[in-house]
């Protein structure tokens, strides 16, 4: 299905019946990976989950947004449906957008239940070896943007950046690629004791996209927070151990 949000056309789905349940997916990803958990939920809940802005079938923003702009789709989309309570189900970067949504105390529902799954949201510190690394793209990315180097070699600062920058960062349109930065750099530490809503956090025991250590930070800081570690997954704990993560949000969300 498809709506017209502030002039976006969004691609959704929407399955089921019962109070609301939003699905966030992570950055790169879509509502294809969810259509297990909408199975599982709407077997109880009334479950939308939209292509957020410049992923799957969605249209791209038209100019380089952050996570607040991402809070503020996502509270225009769900206006319609007049709902009172809402519970959120948000992975990776999806989490993030959630996480920073409940420091909104104006709110026009209130956020019931939330699952962060291998949630996004802390600032991760760069070794030596990535502070180099980035150094030395930033002083070649100078260079090459001078004019007549540009002129001369207009290929070159394309193939540098596909040395030096990330997967997600790489096959990004420009202004994802500036979305991405401006996400990725945005630390929501200080806003976890904020997130009071009754929160399951799932992770994956062997994540490297965000690791473990992010999930403790959030059950320490958050006031209601419970974590649950997978073992034998990563950063995709819900497909990778689908029985198991299946098993443990049944359990939370009363299915």
């Amino acid at each position: 299905m498809n709506v017209d949000i502030n002039g976006l056309n969004i691609n959704y789905n929407l399955k089921g019946d019962g109070e609301l349940i939003v699905l966030l997916h992570g950055w790169g990803s879509n509502i294809n990976l969810f259509e297990n958990l909408i199975q599982l939920l709407s077997k109880k809940y009334r479950v939308v989950a939209m292509d957020m802005p410049g992923f799957g079938e969605s249209d791209e923003p038209n100019e380089a947004w952050c996570v607040d702009d991402y809070v503020d789709f996502v509270i225009d989309f769900l206006k319609p449906y007049k709902a009172e309570k809402i519970s959120f189900l948000g992975h990776s970067f999806g989490g993030r957008v959630i996480a920073k949504m409940q420091i909104n105390r104006n709110l026009p529902f209130i956020i019931d239940k939330v699952i962060l799954v291998d949630s996004a949201g802390v600032k991760s510190r760069k070794s030596f070896q990535q502070k180099v690394k980035l150094r030395a793209f930033k002083v070649t990315k100078k260079i090459l943007s001078v004019k007549i180097i540009k002129s001369t070699f207009p290929e070159a600062l394309d193939y540098w950046r596909g040395k030096f920058g990330s997967s997600d960062y790489n096959t990004s349109t420009p202004i994802m690629r500036q979305i991405l930065v401006n996400v990725i750099n945005e630390d929501l530490t200080q806003y976890f004791e904020l997130n009071v809503a009754e929160t399951l956090l799932i992770w994956g025991k062997n994540d490297n996209e965000t690791p473990v250590s992010d999930g403790r930070l959030m059950e320490e800081r958050m006031p209601n927070a419970g974590l649950v570690i997978l073992d034998n997954c990563g950063h995709y704990s819900f497909l990778e151990q689908q029985y198991v993560f299946n098993k443990v949000i049944s359990s939370f969300m009363n299915i």
